[in-house]
């Protein structure tokens, strides 16, 4: 008797193990696409120079962690931190991987950005990884809530 219910035991929970990814909470497809549509906004709005569109994308109590400066928090905040940005002739970012779980992810990328400083006569070109911490709202949107990223370029000394 004993056998035949740690057995039982034994079946049932390789079941649930072996089950749907998606059984167990992880991302859908959807979420995938809701990941990559707020990445594609992101880039656009940093292109158009829309400092509240870009803060838009983040929650309200979310938090930078830029490189070389103190942590930035709160979406007004972060409106103003990008508003300081040079004009930026392109920007993009790669998403190299996406997990998650529920309604909290994380996603690990690069970044490539021209810009032109202010009495530049060239434009400066830098490029750098970045991992984020991305939540689900209540209208499917994941909006940004963490973002730390560097530069591949060596810091000037």
């Amino acid at each position: 008797m004993r056998t035949h219910r740690t057995l039982t035991l034994a079946i049932l929970a390789g079941l649930l193990l072996a089950g749907p990814r998606t059984a167990l909470g992880q991302l859908s497809d959807a979420d995938r696409k809701g990941i990559q549509d707020v990445t594609d906004r992101f880039n656009k709005a940093m292109v158009k120079g829309d400092a509240a569109g870009v803060a838009a994308l983040y929650t309200e109590d979310a938090m930078l962690f830029p490189p070389n400066e103190g942590m930035v928090r709160g979406r007004s905040a972060i409106q103003q931190f990008i508003a300081r940005f040079p004009k930026i002739t392109a920007f993009e970012t790669r998403l190299v991987e996406v997990e998650g779980k529920s309604d909290l992810a994380y996603t690990r990328g690069t970044y490539e950005v021209t810009l032109m400083p202010e009495g530049a006569k060239t434009p400066a070109k830098d490029s750098g990884k970045f991992i984020e911490i991305r939540k689900k709202q209540p209208d499917g949107s994941w909006l940004l809530a963490r973002d730390f990223w560097n530069s591949n370029q060596a810091a000037d000394h």
